[in-house]
């Protein structure tokens, strides 16, 4: 009688649960759900307020309060940019900036609005000083501070004070009102620092501004397209120096050339394109 076959012994690790990489605590649909919801109720409450509505807007303001408010959609986002959900845009950045990086002494002044980060890319490269701000605070290295209430520096002070980049990653879309869009670019200048005289030529990109949006706001939308926002950068002494489209993002990198055009252009809210599955993210640009 043939004797049993006898089994080889297991390895203890196989008889524990396999440990998995930790996951976010939000998962990547609920993330853009809490985004998405975010920017409707924004954008509901924007044109409640405009037109006066005090019913419409307590109502909304609950509704976003209900929802987790700033807070949560700072959390999703946070989440969002991660590098296990490869969201990090600031990759982009130093990518672009490593040879400038090279060619200068001294890091470049990097103003990072709507930071929620402090571990991004560009933390990490050692190309940038940066000086992080946000309309609320996540971190004690990000200063709680609106872009648009921030003092401007005088001309004289901008060698020091001034940036040599400004990052507005997924920050103009997040502001929902198209005139404040255009506000906030035209603002941006303000705090470059001007072009030297005696640079490098890898350093002529600068000043800057790192520009991402989400493409449909640039692909798809029936008040912009990439065409008219070279136009209304243009005019603000903007030239598009490097871009790169992605299926959910649009990189730009604008460099300031000098001061806004002497005859100000008027971009106002007009139909581009057609089509009912357009959307409606438009950028207004009034005489200042």
């Amino acid at each position: 009688m043939a004797g049993k076959r006898r089994s080889r012994p297991h390895l203890l690790s196989s008889t524990r649960p396999t440990i998995s990489k930790p996951t976010s605590s939000l998962s990547s649909r609920r993330t853009r759900s809490i985004v998405r919801t975010h920017h409707t109720l924004r954008k509901q409450l924007d044109a409640a307020t405009s037109a006066n509505d005090s019913d419409v807007v307590a109502e909304l303001q609950g509704k976003i309060a209900a929802a987790g408010g700033l807070k949560q959609y700072q959390r999703a986002s946070a989440q969002g940019q991660s590098a296990d959900r490869g969201g990090d845009s600031s990759k982009i950045l130093v990518d672009w900036f490593t040879e400038v990086g090279k060619a200068r002494d001294s890091p470049m002044r990097l103003l990072e609005v709507g930071a929620l980060r402090v571990d991004n890319a560009c933390s990490k490269s050692g190309l940038f000083d940066i000086e992080r701000i946000d309309l609320r605070s996540q971190h004690p290295l990000i200063k709680e501070q609106d872009f648009m209430k921030q003092c401007t520096p005088k001309t004289s002070d901008l060698p020091t004070e001034g940036f040599d980049v400004i990052s507005l990653s997924l920050v103009v879309n997040f502001v929902s009102n198209a005139q404040e869009r255009g506000q906030m670019l035209r603002r941006a200048s303000q705090f470059l620092r001007r072009r030297p005289g005696e640079e490098a030529n890898a350093t002529k990109i600068l000043p800057a501004i790192f520009l991402v949006l989400p493409a449909p706001c640039v692909m798809n939308s029936r008040y912009l397209d990439e065409g008219r926002l070279e136009a209304i950068m243009a005019s603000l002494g903007y030239r598009l120096g490097i871009r790169k489209l992605t299926p959910k993002l649009v990189y730009y990198l604008w460099s300031f050339e000098g001061s806004e055009s002497s005859v100000q252009k008027e971009f106002k809210k007009k139909e581009i394109r057609s089509g009912l599955t357009r959307n409606n993210f438009a950028i207004v640009l009034n005489p200042d």
